[in-house]
Protein backbone atom coordinates (compact mmCIF):
# COMPACT_ATOMS: atom_id res chain seq x y z
CA UNK A 1 0.00 0.00 0.00
CA UNK A 2 2.93 2.16 0.79
CA UNK A 3 4.57 1.75 -2.67
CA UNK A 4 1.09 2.56 -4.32
CA UNK A 5 0.76 6.10 -2.55
CA UNK A 6 4.36 7.14 -2.35
CA UNK A 7 6.13 5.18 -5.14
CA UNK A 8 8.96 2.52 -4.84
CA UNK A 9 11.95 3.95 -2.93
CA UNK A 10 15.23 3.65 -5.82
CA UNK A 11 17.74 0.89 -4.57
CA UNK A 12 21.03 2.88 -5.32
CA UNK A 13 23.65 0.45 -6.28
CA UNK A 14 27.22 0.80 -5.65
CA UNK A 15 29.92 -0.82 -7.53
CA UNK A 16 32.35 -2.52 -5.26
CA UNK A 17 35.49 -0.46 -4.68
CA UNK A 18 38.05 -2.88 -6.31
CA UNK A 19 36.32 -3.04 -9.47
CA UNK A 20 36.33 0.81 -9.71
CA UNK A 21 39.81 1.12 -8.99
CA UNK A 22 40.70 -0.99 -11.86
CA UNK A 23 38.68 0.60 -14.25
CA UNK A 24 40.87 4.08 -13.28
CA UNK A 25 43.94 2.76 -13.32
CA UNK A 26 46.87 2.05 -15.73
CA UNK A 27 46.16 -1.61 -16.86
CA UNK A 28 49.54 -1.79 -18.52
CA UNK A 29 51.33 0.06 -15.67
CA UNK A 30 50.19 -2.43 -13.20
CA UNK A 31 50.93 -5.35 -14.64
CA UNK A 32 54.60 -4.20 -15.42
CA UNK A 33 55.11 -3.58 -11.89
CA UNK A 34 53.65 -7.31 -11.47
CA UNK A 35 56.56 -8.63 -13.88
CA UNK A 36 58.88 -6.93 -12.08
CA UNK A 37 57.73 -8.31 -9.23
CA UNK A 38 57.79 -11.80 -10.46
CA UNK A 39 61.37 -11.45 -12.47
CA UNK A 40 62.70 -10.69 -8.76
CA UNK A 41 61.60 -13.67 -7.35
CA UNK A 42 62.92 -15.58 -10.23
CA UNK A 43 66.09 -13.72 -10.43
CA UNK A 44 66.68 -14.18 -6.72
CA UNK A 45 66.09 -18.10 -6.67
CA UNK A 46 69.34 -17.88 -8.88
CA UNK A 47 71.16 -15.34 -7.16
CA UNK A 48 70.69 -16.04 -3.25
CA UNK A 49 71.21 -19.41 -2.49
CA UNK A 50 75.37 -18.77 -2.76
CA UNK A 51 74.93 -15.95 -0.61
CA UNK A 52 72.45 -18.50 2.16
CA UNK A 53 74.71 -20.97 1.85
CA UNK A 54 77.76 -18.83 2.55
CA UNK A 55 76.12 -17.59 5.47
CA UNK A 56 74.96 -20.77 6.81
CA UNK A 57 71.27 -20.65 6.18
CA UNK A 58 68.64 -22.10 4.52
CA UNK A 59 69.01 -22.01 0.39
CA UNK A 60 65.87 -20.20 -0.02
CA UNK A 61 66.16 -17.71 3.46
CA UNK A 62 66.77 -14.61 1.21
CA UNK A 63 64.19 -15.75 -1.75
CA UNK A 64 61.23 -16.25 0.84
CA UNK A 65 62.44 -12.93 2.54
CA UNK A 66 61.80 -11.39 -0.77
CA UNK A 67 58.40 -12.49 -1.41
CA UNK A 68 57.39 -11.48 2.10
CA UNK A 69 58.59 -7.92 1.67
CA UNK A 70 57.24 -7.99 -1.89
CA UNK A 71 53.63 -9.44 -0.49
CA UNK A 72 53.77 -6.25 1.90
CA UNK A 73 54.84 -4.26 -0.59
CA UNK A 74 52.42 -5.00 -3.04
CA UNK A 75 49.18 -4.84 -0.57
CA UNK A 76 50.81 -1.56 0.75
CA UNK A 77 50.88 -0.61 -3.02
CA UNK A 78 47.32 -1.64 -3.64
CA UNK A 79 46.11 0.49 -0.23
CA UNK A 80 47.76 4.21 -1.75
CA UNK A 81 46.64 4.01 -4.72
CA UNK A 82 43.17 3.98 -3.87
CA UNK A 83 43.81 6.87 -1.79
CA UNK A 84 42.59 10.32 -3.07
CA UNK A 85 45.34 12.95 -4.41
CA UNK A 86 44.78 15.30 -1.00
CA UNK A 87 45.13 11.68 1.07
CA UNK A 88 48.35 10.92 -0.79
CA UNK A 89 49.79 14.40 0.29
CA UNK A 90 49.33 14.03 3.49
CA UNK A 91 49.92 10.81 4.40
CA UNK A 92 53.76 11.87 1.90
CA UNK A 93 53.94 15.08 4.56
CA UNK A 94 54.02 12.31 7.60
CA UNK A 95 55.93 9.81 5.84
CA UNK A 96 58.69 12.69 5.04
CA UNK A 97 59.30 13.80 8.28
CA UNK A 98 59.60 10.81 9.97
CA UNK A 99 62.15 9.52 7.02
CA UNK A 100 64.09 12.66 7.55
CA UNK A 101 64.28 12.83 11.33
CA UNK A 102 65.55 8.89 11.02
CA UNK A 103 68.03 10.49 8.36
CA UNK A 104 69.38 12.81 10.55
CA UNK A 105 70.20 10.30 13.40
CA UNK A 106 72.02 7.78 11.39
CA UNK A 107 75.17 8.93 12.23
CA UNK A 108 74.71 8.71 15.91
CA UNK A 109 72.21 5.36 15.78
CA UNK A 110 72.75 4.13 12.25
CA UNK A 111 75.52 1.33 11.03
CA UNK A 112 77.38 0.66 7.94
CA UNK A 113 77.47 -2.96 7.71
CA UNK A 114 81.09 -2.79 6.89
CA UNK A 115 80.00 -1.00 3.33
CA UNK A 116 82.09 2.21 4.56
CA UNK A 117 78.58 4.06 4.74
CA UNK A 118 76.45 4.73 7.15
CA UNK A 119 73.10 4.48 5.80
CA UNK A 120 71.02 1.81 7.84
CA UNK A 121 69.44 1.12 11.01
CA UNK A 122 70.02 -2.19 12.44
CA UNK A 123 67.14 -4.46 14.11
CA UNK A 124 68.86 -7.37 14.66
CA UNK A 125 65.85 -9.56 12.68
CA UNK A 126 66.27 -6.65 9.70
CA UNK A 127 67.07 -2.99 8.73
CA UNK A 128 65.67 -0.29 7.43
CA UNK A 129 67.56 2.54 4.89
CA UNK A 130 65.68 5.80 5.33
CA UNK A 131 66.65 7.45 2.31
CA UNK A 132 64.45 4.47 0.80
CA UNK A 133 61.70 6.13 2.24
CA UNK A 134 62.74 9.50 1.99
CA UNK A 135 62.48 9.83 -1.90
CA UNK A 136 58.84 9.43 -2.46
CA UNK A 137 58.08 11.69 0.20
CA UNK A 138 60.27 14.34 -0.87
CA UNK A 139 58.78 14.08 -4.52
CA UNK A 140 55.74 14.98 -3.22
CA UNK A 141 56.50 17.63 -0.73
CA UNK A 142 59.01 19.32 -2.95
CA UNK A 143 55.96 19.49 -5.83
CA UNK A 144 53.59 20.90 -3.41
CA UNK A 145 55.27 23.45 -2.60
CA UNK A 146 56.43 23.73 -6.37
CA UNK A 147 52.21 24.23 -7.30
CA UNK A 148 51.54 26.28 -4.40
CA UNK A 149 54.41 28.54 -5.48
CA UNK A 150 52.67 29.13 -8.57
CA UNK A 151 49.53 30.46 -7.26
CA UNK A 152 48.55 34.32 -7.17
CA UNK A 153 49.74 35.38 -4.14
CA UNK A 154 51.26 32.00 -2.82
CA UNK A 155 54.76 31.23 -0.82
CA UNK A 156 58.19 31.03 -2.58
CA UNK A 157 57.23 27.29 -3.10
CA UNK A 158 60.17 27.32 -5.61
CA UNK A 159 63.07 28.22 -2.99
CA UNK A 160 61.79 26.39 -0.01
CA UNK A 161 61.65 23.12 -2.54
CA UNK A 162 65.33 24.27 -3.37
CA UNK A 163 66.43 24.41 -0.08
CA UNK A 164 64.87 21.28 1.47
CA UNK A 165 66.50 19.25 -1.56
CA UNK A 166 70.00 20.56 -1.04
CA UNK A 167 69.56 19.71 3.07
CA UNK A 168 68.48 16.66 2.11
CA UNK A 169 71.66 15.74 -0.28
CA UNK A 170 74.13 17.80 2.62
CA UNK A 171 72.78 15.07 4.53
CA UNK A 172 72.87 12.15 2.21
CA UNK A 173 76.59 13.38 1.16
CA UNK A 174 77.54 12.85 5.28
CA UNK A 175 76.87 9.08 4.93
CA UNK A 176 78.44 9.19 2.01
CA UNK A 177 75.32 8.43 -0.41
CA UNK A 178 75.85 10.39 -3.66
CA UNK A 179 73.74 8.28 -5.75
CA UNK A 180 70.77 8.51 -3.40
CA UNK A 181 71.98 12.49 -3.46
CA UNK A 182 71.88 12.59 -7.04
CA UNK A 183 68.68 11.32 -7.28
CA UNK A 184 66.71 13.60 -5.17
CA UNK A 185 68.78 16.23 -7.07
CA UNK A 186 67.55 15.23 -10.12
CA UNK A 187 63.63 14.50 -9.20
CA UNK A 188 63.90 18.07 -8.25
CA UNK A 189 65.17 19.39 -11.32
CA UNK A 190 62.86 17.79 -13.33
CA UNK A 191 59.87 19.01 -11.51
CA UNK A 192 61.26 21.88 -11.49
CA UNK A 193 61.63 21.98 -15.20
CA UNK A 194 57.92 20.75 -15.83
CA UNK A 195 57.13 23.74 -14.01
CA UNK A 196 58.59 25.94 -16.19
CA UNK A 197 62.03 26.49 -14.55
CA UNK A 198 64.39 29.01 -16.93
CA UNK A 199 67.17 27.10 -19.06
CA UNK A 200 70.14 29.43 -17.72
CA UNK A 201 69.56 28.38 -14.10
CA UNK A 202 69.20 24.79 -15.25
CA UNK A 203 72.48 25.27 -16.63
CA UNK A 204 74.21 26.66 -13.46
CA UNK A 205 72.26 23.97 -11.12
CA UNK A 206 74.03 21.35 -13.84
CA UNK A 207 77.22 23.41 -13.03
CA UNK A 208 76.88 23.53 -9.45
CA UNK A 209 76.48 19.57 -9.37
CA UNK A 210 79.65 19.55 -10.96
CA UNK A 211 81.45 21.60 -9.03
CA UNK A 212 79.85 19.45 -6.16
CA UNK A 213 80.96 16.61 -7.47
CA UNK A 214 85.01 17.46 -8.05
CA UNK A 215 84.75 19.13 -4.32
CA UNK A 216 83.55 15.30 -2.95
CA UNK A 217 86.40 13.89 -5.52
CA UNK A 218 89.08 16.06 -3.81
CA UNK A 219 87.15 15.37 -0.16
CA UNK A 220 85.82 11.76 -0.17
CA UNK A 221 88.59 8.72 -0.05
CA UNK A 222 85.27 6.32 -0.66
CA UNK A 223 83.89 8.82 -3.65
CA UNK A 224 87.61 9.04 -5.41
CA UNK A 225 87.79 5.25 -4.89
CA UNK A 226 84.95 4.47 -7.28
CA UNK A 227 85.59 7.53 -9.54
CA UNK A 228 88.97 6.20 -10.33
CA UNK A 229 87.56 2.24 -10.36
CA UNK A 230 85.07 4.03 -13.19
CA UNK A 231 88.21 5.87 -15.24
CA UNK A 232 90.38 2.94 -15.01
CA UNK A 233 91.53 1.57 -18.46
CA UNK A 234 91.46 -1.99 -17.46
CA UNK A 235 88.66 -3.77 -14.76
CA UNK A 236 90.34 -5.62 -12.22
CA UNK A 237 88.62 -9.00 -13.01
CA UNK A 238 88.63 -9.25 -8.66
CA UNK A 239 86.14 -6.68 -8.38
CA UNK A 240 82.28 -6.57 -8.03
CA UNK A 241 82.43 -4.84 -11.66
CA UNK A 242 84.86 -7.04 -12.46
CA UNK A 243 82.92 -10.21 -11.91
CA UNK A 244 79.41 -8.26 -13.34
CA UNK A 245 81.40 -7.41 -16.78
CA UNK A 246 82.54 -10.70 -17.45
CA UNK A 247 79.17 -12.56 -16.65
CA UNK A 248 77.49 -10.41 -19.19
CA UNK A 249 79.88 -10.83 -21.57
CA UNK A 250 79.68 -14.63 -21.20
CA UNK A 251 75.76 -14.65 -20.94
CA UNK A 252 75.42 -13.47 -24.50
CA UNK A 253 72.33 -13.33 -26.03
CA UNK A 254 70.50 -16.08 -25.01
CA UNK A 255 72.53 -17.09 -21.65
CA UNK A 256 74.56 -19.80 -20.34
CA UNK A 257 71.36 -21.65 -19.22
CA UNK A 258 68.91 -21.55 -16.13
CA UNK A 259 70.97 -22.19 -12.84
CA UNK A 260 74.21 -22.82 -14.70
CA UNK A 261 75.79 -18.96 -13.89
CA UNK A 262 78.82 -18.65 -12.27
CA UNK A 263 79.05 -14.58 -10.92
CA UNK A 264 76.73 -15.43 -8.16
CA UNK A 265 79.56 -17.77 -6.45
CA UNK A 266 81.98 -14.55 -6.78
CA UNK A 267 79.47 -11.61 -5.96
CA UNK A 268 78.48 -10.37 -3.04
CA UNK A 269 75.89 -8.51 -3.85
CA UNK A 270 74.56 -10.66 -6.73
CA UNK A 271 71.12 -10.60 -5.48
CA UNK A 272 71.11 -6.88 -5.13
CA UNK A 273 73.04 -4.30 -6.64
CA UNK A 274 74.32 -6.41 -9.24
CA UNK A 275 71.45 -8.91 -9.99
CA UNK A 276 70.95 -7.67 -13.08
CA UNK A 277 74.53 -8.96 -13.76
CA UNK A 278 73.00 -12.64 -12.84
CA UNK A 279 70.07 -12.35 -15.09
CA UNK A 280 72.64 -11.36 -18.11
CA UNK A 281 74.39 -14.34 -17.33
CA UNK A 282 71.73 -17.14 -17.03
CA UNK A 283 68.90 -15.64 -19.56
CA UNK A 284 71.07 -13.54 -21.52
CA UNK A 285 70.70 -10.37 -23.49
CA UNK A 286 66.97 -10.84 -24.29
CA UNK A 287 65.90 -11.25 -20.42
CA UNK A 288 67.63 -7.69 -20.29
CA UNK A 289 65.87 -6.26 -22.74
CA UNK A 290 62.79 -7.04 -21.37
CA UNK A 291 63.40 -6.03 -17.55
CA UNK A 292 64.11 -2.47 -19.91
CA UNK A 293 61.59 -2.85 -21.67
CA UNK A 294 59.39 -3.05 -18.77
CA UNK A 295 60.64 0.14 -16.87
CA UNK A 296 60.39 1.77 -19.75
CA UNK A 297 56.66 1.08 -20.47
CA UNK A 298 55.54 2.18 -16.40
CA UNK A 299 58.00 5.12 -16.66
CA UNK A 300 56.51 6.19 -20.67
CA UNK A 301 52.40 5.34 -19.56
CA UNK A 302 52.49 7.42 -16.16
CA UNK A 303 53.99 10.56 -18.08
CA UNK A 304 51.49 10.01 -21.09
CA UNK A 305 48.95 10.18 -18.52
CA UNK A 306 50.31 12.73 -16.40
CA UNK A 307 50.43 14.96 -19.91
CA UNK A 308 46.05 14.91 -19.80
CA UNK A 309 46.22 16.16 -15.51
CA UNK A 310 45.31 19.72 -15.20
CA UNK A 311 46.55 19.94 -11.55
CA UNK A 312 49.99 21.31 -11.04
CA UNK A 313 50.53 19.34 -7.93
CA UNK A 314 49.29 15.97 -9.13
CA UNK A 315 51.17 16.55 -12.63
CA UNK A 316 54.58 17.86 -11.02
CA UNK A 317 54.36 14.87 -8.08
CA UNK A 318 53.87 12.24 -10.78
CA UNK A 319 56.72 13.40 -13.26
CA UNK A 320 58.75 13.02 -10.30
CA UNK A 321 57.96 9.77 -9.08
CA UNK A 322 58.63 8.16 -12.51
CA UNK A 323 60.98 9.72 -13.64
CA UNK A 324 62.53 8.61 -10.09
CA UNK A 325 61.92 5.36 -10.36
CA UNK A 326 63.19 5.30 -14.27
CA UNK A 327 66.66 6.88 -13.68
CA UNK A 328 67.06 4.50 -10.39
CA UNK A 329 66.66 1.36 -12.37
CA UNK A 330 68.69 3.08 -15.38
CA UNK A 331 71.55 3.97 -12.50
CA UNK A 332 71.55 0.24 -11.59
CA UNK A 333 71.67 -1.55 -15.00
CA UNK A 334 74.49 0.98 -16.02
CA UNK A 335 76.38 0.57 -13.37
CA UNK A 336 76.79 -2.92 -13.86
CA UNK A 337 77.44 -2.28 -17.88
CA UNK A 338 79.94 0.12 -16.47
CA UNK A 339 78.39 3.20 -18.48
CA UNK A 340 78.21 4.62 -14.76
CA UNK A 341 80.46 4.80 -11.39
CA UNK A 342 79.53 1.96 -8.31
CA UNK A 343 76.62 3.72 -6.74
CA UNK A 344 75.37 0.71 -4.30
CA UNK A 345 71.36 1.40 -5.59
CA UNK A 346 69.03 -1.63 -6.20
CA UNK A 347 67.12 -2.18 -8.83
CA UNK A 348 63.19 -1.22 -8.05
CA UNK A 349 61.02 -4.47 -7.64
CA UNK A 350 63.81 -6.96 -8.76
CA UNK A 351 66.93 -6.49 -5.93
CA UNK A 352 66.38 -8.23 -2.78
CA UNK A 353 65.90 -6.05 0.12
CA UNK A 354 62.95 -4.83 2.81
CA UNK A 355 63.80 -1.53 2.08
CA UNK A 356 63.74 -0.96 -1.50
CA UNK A 357 60.98 -3.02 -2.41
CA UNK A 358 58.40 -1.50 0.37
CA UNK A 359 59.50 1.99 -0.93
CA UNK A 360 59.43 1.27 -4.68
CA UNK A 361 55.45 -0.23 -3.75
CA UNK A 362 54.90 3.00 -1.36
CA UNK A 363 56.15 5.32 -4.94
CA UNK A 364 54.14 2.94 -7.72
CA UNK A 365 50.88 3.06 -5.23
CA UNK A 366 51.57 7.39 -5.20
CA UNK A 367 52.37 7.36 -8.41
CA UNK A 368 49.28 5.01 -9.51
CA UNK A 369 47.02 7.31 -7.39
CA UNK A 370 48.21 10.30 -9.27
CA UNK A 371 47.35 8.99 -12.73
CA UNK A 372 44.03 7.30 -11.84
CA UNK A 373 41.30 8.30 -14.25
CA UNK A 374 39.42 11.25 -12.80
CA UNK A 375 37.30 14.15 -13.80
CA UNK A 376 39.17 16.79 -15.23
CA UNK A 377 36.40 19.43 -15.65
CA UNK A 378 36.49 22.30 -18.29
CA UNK A 379 39.52 24.03 -18.78
CA UNK A 380 37.45 27.30 -18.49
CA UNK A 381 36.27 26.48 -15.47
CA UNK A 382 39.60 25.82 -13.93
CA UNK A 383 40.33 29.81 -15.16
CA UNK A 384 37.88 30.75 -13.46
CA UNK A 385 37.81 29.74 -10.22
CA UNK A 386 41.93 30.73 -10.38
CA UNK A 387 40.60 34.24 -11.30
CA UNK A 388 38.66 34.51 -7.80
Amino acid sequence: MTEMVHGAVPVRTVDPILPRWWRTIDVWTMSCILLLFAIGILLGLAASPPLASRNGLDPFYYVSRQAFFGIVSLAVMLGVSMMTPQVVRRLAVVGFAGAFVALILLPIFGTDFGKGAVRWYSFGFASVQPSEFLKPGFVVVAAWFMAAGMEPSGPPGRLWSFALAFTIVMFLALQPDFGQAALVLFSWGVMYFVGGAPMVLLFTLAGAVVAGGTLAYNSSEHFARRIDGFLAAEVDPNTQLGYATNAIREGGFFGVGVGEGQVKWSLPDAHTDFIIAVAAEEYGLICVIAIIALYGIIVVRSLMRLMKERDTFIRLAGTGLACAFGVQAMINMGVAVRLLPAKGMTLPFVSYGGSSVIASGIALGMLLAFTRTRPQGGIGDILLRRGR
